[in-house]
């Protein structure tokens, strides 16, 4: 409780799934929570539960794939809280796809919001740690950070490019910010409704019958934000117990 009473914790992808688990979680354990979605109306609702416990939250429209809004957003929770100690880089889409569809809207769409919006986290966020002297990033990629499947070619690439972007921030920044990277195995979320193309869907509603609630990762950054401030929990993959790969 102590190392996590009174942390500012953003988070990207705040309206559902991880996103959502994660700041009723923190929430719970005395985190101030500024939520960030482009569904205003859920981040609302969920500011309002959230209060109505006894918890600090905030919230503001976010697309992280606009440069401009990510920086508006943390300058929001800077300002509102006075410092910012954690960002959950969590948004993301999973619009799967044989590459022989040629879905190149969709593969556009993967690249702009799992890796131009976590750059983009990490570009408003940096220079707010690096005068505070510390703060420390999550970055969600998933299970295809690690191996890739049919119909999941690009987005594996991008959840890879999660883990490299990931570790080389780690090695960059050192000292006083701390890097985590958390890859989940399948999750119940809403990630499956972006999927157009109808084998896929049919396929990955089979896959989702082991999944875990969202609040099996919530429970995991936490695990990597209260850790002591020596301590930086680089890397965890959480999937079913069931779960073959």
């Amino acid at each position: 409780m102590s190392n996590i009473k009174g942390k500012v914790v953003v988070i990207t992808g705040a309206s559902s799934g991880i996103g959502e688990a994660a700041a009723r979680l923190l929430s719970r354990h005395g985190a101030h929570v500024v939520l960030g979605a482009r569904r205003t109306d859920r981040l609302e609702a969920l500011v309002s539960e959230i209060r109505s416990e006894g918890g600090t939250a905030e919230y503001h429209a976010l697309d992280v794939t606009q440069k401009e809004q990510m920086d508006e957003f943390i300058r929001f929770a800077n300002s509102t809280f006075g410092r910012v100690d954690v960002i959950v880089n969590n948004a993301g889409v999973m619009p799967l796809s044989l590459l022989d569809a040629l879905k190149v809207d969709e593969w556009d769409r993967m690249i702009d919001v799992n890796i131009r919006g976590v750059l983009h986290g990490i570009a408003a966020g940096l220079p707010v740690m690096k005068q505070q002297g510390s703060g420390q990033f999550i970055n969600i990629a998933s299970i295809g950070a690690y191996s890739v499947t049919p119909t999941a070619a690009v987005y594996c690439a991008t959840k890879y490019a999660v883990r490299a972007i990931s570790e080389g921030l780690r090695l960059e920044v050192g000292g006083d910010i701390r890097v985590t990277l958390i890859s989940p195995g399948v999750t119940e979320s809403e990630l499956a409704d972006s999927i157009s193309d109808e084998e896929a869907r049919q396929a990955m509603k089979e896959y989702r019958r082991i999944s875990i609630p969202a609040s099996a990762i919530a429970r995991s950054i936490l695990y990597a934000m209260e850790q002591p401030a020596e301590v930086d929990v680089n890397e965890i993959i959480v999937r079913p117990t069931a779960s073959v790969n």
